[in-house]
């Protein structure tokens, strides 16, 4: 299986972030719904159900989350440099777009398994880590791992993520500047409780 098409993304700090997302969607909270204090964890899994074997697919998977880091840049860039796009209407607008999408391309979902869609969709998720990045004016830093092997995980991941490939993005300078030991150490404790 092609590891484009066997990768998710995702935010896993805040923990309630698709809450969130939910909330200010509903007009019941307004941008930014992210405290400038709190950590921001985005992650990719490459692989996600097949894993990465091989030089061929490592190179791609690894190809892929270049790609990802410089959109990223890219955005928090554009986001930065047009502050008029970092308000709660321009934002919701945007975000509204896109839920309505999902709900043409989910028609007979209930509204219910529609909002948890958008609240994990990527391009909401790629939108609000770089938003919020631009909005505060914080450093940004990505951290690719694997594919992992057995002793690198916790036993209790070792089934669900071995050989597999991640990628981890955090507002913050770099892996000494987390309040937690390493970059794994959250993304991990995220992954027992989901």
């Amino acid at each position: 299986m092609p590891v484009l098409s066997d990768s998710y993304m995702g935010l896993f700090m805040p923990a309630d972030i698709p809450s969130r997302i939910t909330r200010f969607i509903a007009g019941q909270a307004d941008f930014p719904y992210i405290k400038r204090e709190e950590t921001i964890g985005a992650f990719f899994i490459f692989g996600k159900d097949g894993g990465v074997h091989g030089d061929s697919e490592v190179g791609e998977a690894r190809d892929l989350a270049k790609r990802t880091v410089e959109q990223a840049a890219k955005d928090i860039r554009m986001y930065a440099s047009m502050p008029g796009r970092l308000d709660s209407a321009f934002t919701r607008e945007n975000y509204t777009k896109r839920m309505l999408q999902i709900a043409v391309d989910s028609r007979g979902l209930k509204q219910e398994e529609i909002n948890e869609r958008v609240a994990g969709d990527p391009t909401i998720l790629s939108d609000c880590f770089a938003q919020h990045v631009a909005f505060y004016k914080q450093e940004f830093y990505f951290e690719i791992f694997g594919p992992l092997k057995k002793y690198q995980l916790p036993p209790s991941l070792q089934q669900r993520m071995e050989s597999r490939m991640i990628l981890l993005g955090y507002n913050a300078k770099n892996a000494r500047a987390l309040p937690f030991a390493n970059s794994l150490e959250a993304f991990f404790a995220w992954l027992k409780s989901h």
